[in-house]
């Protein structure tokens, strides 16, 4: 029993102190800041076409500029986003979105993999049942006199 007290007595300690740290930061309600790198690699160049975070153009700078000023206002990323999308258009973000015939850039690969991964799963039974079959016919078949002693040659040799 005295082993026990000072486990038990330690893991109240830190269950205590998690607790206490877990409600120390949701009773302040601070959400988690953002900034221009995170939303920088989750958009795009308007005129560029590519990734807002490798884009060096004059479009690209004002756009930075303009998420500076949203994130300084202390807006969160996804009101940055939505005022992205409403500055510039669907366009600016990375990523299509999740719902409507955008959504079948996500849908489609996931198709894809699924059926390969089933015709992966009816066509390998085939192949290891017909590949057994080979390998009875391979040796069933028997090597004549003449070529059997022209291999035991040659392995003789290598001996």
């Amino acid at each position: 029993m005295r082993l026990r007290r000072p486990a038990l007595l330690a893991l109240l300690v830190a269950l205590l102190a998690f607790v206490g740290g877990a409600s120390g930061t949701a009773a302040s309600g601070a959400t988690p800041r953002t900034s221009l790198p995170v939303i920088e690699r989750q958009v795009m160049c308007v005129t560029c076409k590519i990734p807002l975070n490798v884009a060096q153009s004059p479009q690209a700078d004002r756009e930075r500029a303009y998420i500076q000023g949203l994130i300084d206002q202390g807006e969160t990323q996804s009101q940055i986003k939505n005022a992205l999308v409403g500055q510039y258009g669907p366009a600016v973000l990375g990523l299509p979105s999740a719902h409507g015939f955008d959504l079948t850039a996500y849908l489609v690969p996931a198709a894809v993999l699924l059926g390969l991964l089933v015709g992966l799963a009816l066509l390998l039974p085939r192949w290891r049942r017909a590949r057994g079959e080979s390998a009875r016919e391979l040796q069933r078949t028997t090597l004549d006199a003449g070529d059997a002693a022209r291999l035991d040659a040659d392995l003789a040799r290598f001996d």
